[in-house]
This record gives structure tokens, sequence and C-alpha cells, in this order.
């Protein structure tokens, strides 16, 4: 019998553009490192070994016959995996369905024979530096894998492969993203109770994560998954002056607050002197922005921003332009302390004069200057948005977001704000 050739290796990281379709992705049990069950070792050894190449031959798996496998094809320009519906992943793996598309490959719900249930596969495009931030992320999965206790919300890795030249990795199928719900859902906010529960789990995760020494470094609600796609329709009073027969009267409230953060690409490690740009912008902390080394509290900044967008169903600051978030972040917190625009390097310098923001004086354009005028203050806005808890909220959020990284919040001091501390557990 003539075997299918299978390597053992996996993945990766995107950046979004405010309201463009983004998919839901998928999430883990343990077993990591196992494939048709065989071990296959710690990532860890060959990440530091640099045995990773585009074209690696290191494992034939037993059993994975070649007639059982779909004709060869050529990826396509951009390093995609191509395939056919009803295709095999393996012997193991079936294709059922695409669930999405990013910059680092695809994601495919394929029915897993094994284990008689749905999963979801995360393919890596067969670009050498894609394959090398998989098995940088495997590696962090690993280690998250290794001290997780099962409630520290952060999604695990259960099965990684290497197949024609692209790693997979087998995760198992959740919900939506908080992203897509609110896009599905006409941009319209969650209830507080919710914004309060999914808040307490998402810093857990963070601090977990800090206790480790590990930065996420790209949260968003595109990286945090409901673990249940089930929802209710309940009125939306915001429109009660429509008919209930109208559509847009009702909007979806997800029946389990249960989450999972995903996509641990970006994960560092805690190291001096990190300046390179990181985190989509909508979720950027200024010390990111101005140069001046970031750590620990630019995951703080991102939840922050993250808590304000499930309470007003919008992100906080829309904006693709450094000048122009800067200046919405005075506008919604406050002008930014002296301290902190004296220290911007040289590549921020343009951004401030005389001891200020340069604006509206170094604004792009009339548009540019209306659409950071029209934001309200952070604590107007959130009582826009919020009848209850909205001071304890407010009060969260000022802490989340102070400018100054070594005044924010750590994840561990947010999780005792009174704020969380009336979360009910009703998951």
């Amino acid at each position: 019998m003539e075997l299918e050739h299978v390597t053992v290796f996996p993945i990766t990281h995107l950046d979004r553009p405010r309201k463009r379709a983004r998919f839901a992705w998928d999430v883990p049990q343990a077993q990591v490192g196992i494939f048709c069950g065989q071990e296959v070792g710690n990532v860890a050894s060959y990440a530091s070994s640099g045995a990773i190449s585009d074209h690696t031959s290191s494992l034939f798996v037993k059993g994975v016959a070649r007639n059982g496998s779909p004709p060869w094809r050529e990826d396509d320009k951009d390093g995609h995996y191509m395939f056919a519906l009803g295709d095999n992943l393996t012997s193991r793996y079936k294709i059922h369905s695409k669930m999405g598309e990013g910059t680092f490959g695809q994601v495919l719900e394929c029915w897993d024979r094994e284990r008689k249930e749905m999963v979801a596969i995360k393919i890596v495009r067969g670009i050498k530096k894609y394959r090398e931030a998989a098995m940088i992320e495997i590696e962090v999965l690993q280690n998250l894998g290794k001290h997780d206790k099962g409630s520290n919300r952060c999604v695990q890795i259960r099965n990684w492969f290497d197949y024609r030249n692209h790693i997979c990795i087998v995760f198992e199928k959740l919900g939506p993203s908080l992203y897509d719900f609110l896009r599905k859902n006409n941009y319209r906010s969650f209830p507080i109770d919710l914004v309060r529960e999914i808040g307490r789990q998402l810093l857990e995760c963070v601090a977990f994560m800090h206790d480790l020494r590990m930065i996420h470094t790209d949260l968003k609600p595109e990286n945090i998954l409901l673990v249940s796609s089930d929802y209710v329709k309940v009125p939306d009073y915001k429109n009660s002056s429509r008919s209930p027969k109208d559509i847009s009267y009702y909007k979806r409230v997800p029946k389990s607050s249960a989450i999972k953060v995903i996509d641990f690409g970006s994960t560092t490690y805690e190291r001096q002197d990190q300046n390179y740009i990181v985190s989509t912008r909508h979720y950027r902390a200024p010390e990111v922005i101005l140069g001046l080394g970031w750590s620990y509290p630019c995951d703080i900044w991102s939840v922050g921003c993250i808590l304000v967008e499930l309470c007003t169903g919008e992100a906080l600051f829309q904006t693709h332009e450094n000048l122009e978030h800067l200046a919405m972040m005075e506008r919604v917190l406050g002008p930014m302390p002296q301290h902190i625009l004296k220290r911007v390097d040289r590549h921020a310098g343009k951004y401030v004069r005389r001891g200020r923001l340069d604006w509206p004086e170094g604004a792009a354009s009339r548009e540019s200057m209306k659409a950071v005028l029209k934001l309200p203050r952070l604590q107007n806005l959130v009582m826009q948005h919020v009848d209850q808890s909205a001071g304890d909220l407010i009060h969260l959020l000022q802490g989340l977001l102070r400018y100054d990284p070594l005044d924010r919040l750590t994840a561990r001091e947010a999780l005792r704000h009174p704020f969380l501390a009336k979360v009910q557990h009703r998951r």
C-alpha cells in the first residue's frame, strides 16, 4: 500500500479594516502534538533547531492510504491550499465547508472520522514565513495548554500536522466571533450584564497569559469567540417606536456568555525594548503609536476598547491614521500628559508640536477633523448606551484606558473592580 506523506508541524495572524466581513472560526481541546494516535514531539525542539523548511519531510503516518487522498493540486498564486468540498485532508478528516480566509490561510470545517464530530482546521499558506509563524504559535499554544486547567478562556490546540507543505491546526468548532455577532446584529450593543460577564472572562484569559509572561498583542472582537452559536431574539427598546412586525424591532442576544480567546500568532514573551508595531489599529495603545515601547499594558488598553465596543456596537476609534487616532483619544479621554509627549520617538515626533499634539493644525483633511469632533467624552458615550452600572463601568474603563501604561490597571487589579465583582456565572 502506498502511503500519503504527512509531516509534523502549524499557524498565524491578521488585521482588519472596520466593518468588513470577517468569519467566525475555531478552537480546541488538549492532545497537543498527537496525530492519528502517533506522538509527534515538542514543537519547541523543532522551532529552536531551525528544522522548518518549505519542503519538510520527517514523518510517515501508517494507515494513511494514497487511494484515500485527493488528487495533487498546485497551490494558488498566494500559497493557499486548493481543495474541493468532500476531499479528504489525510485519511482522518473530510472537508465539509469553507468557513473563511485570512492573511494566514484558510479555515475549513471538517468531519473528524476518529472523534465522530465536526472540527475547524486552519490551513496555513505554504510559504516559509507563515510556516515559521505557525511553529511559534504552536509553541505558545502548547505552553498555554500545559498550564490551563480549563477555566482560563484561552483556546487549546487539539491536534496539528503538516500536509502537502501546509501546516494544519485542528480546533474544536465554536460559535461566531464577537465581531461577527455584532455585524450580523446590525452593530447593536450587548446587554450590560453580558458585557460584564464577557469582560471578566476576557480579563481572566489576559491575567493567565500575563502570569506566564506572555503578551497577546492582538486582542480584538474578531479574536474572541462565543462558545455557542445559540441566541435569542429580544425587543430592541431603542427602536420601540417600530412595530413588533418589523424585523429590526428585535435584536439577538447570545444564550450563553461563555467565550474563548483565539489567534496567538502575534503573542510574544516579555522582553526589554519592544518597539515594533503591534495590535490591530482600532485596539492599539498610545505607547505603541508613539514609539515608547510596550509590554503587558498594551493588552489592557485593547480590553478597554473592546468593552466600549460591546456596549455601543461600534469600534471606539474608527480611524486608519496615527495623528487622527491620537486626536480621537484626546477627544474621548482628555489631553495626553506632558511627560508622555516629551518622550515620543523620532518617528512619532511629527505628531507633537510645542509640547502638545499637533491637532487640528496637522489634520490631513476637514473630514478628519469632523470625525474627531463628533466623538463624545468617554462618560457621555457610555451613558448614551448603559442605564444600570454606568458609573462602575466608566470608572473601570478609565482605569483600563489610562495613557501612561505604568498607571493602567493590571488584569488582576481589573478583575477585583466593583463592576466585574457583580458577575453572576450563568454560563
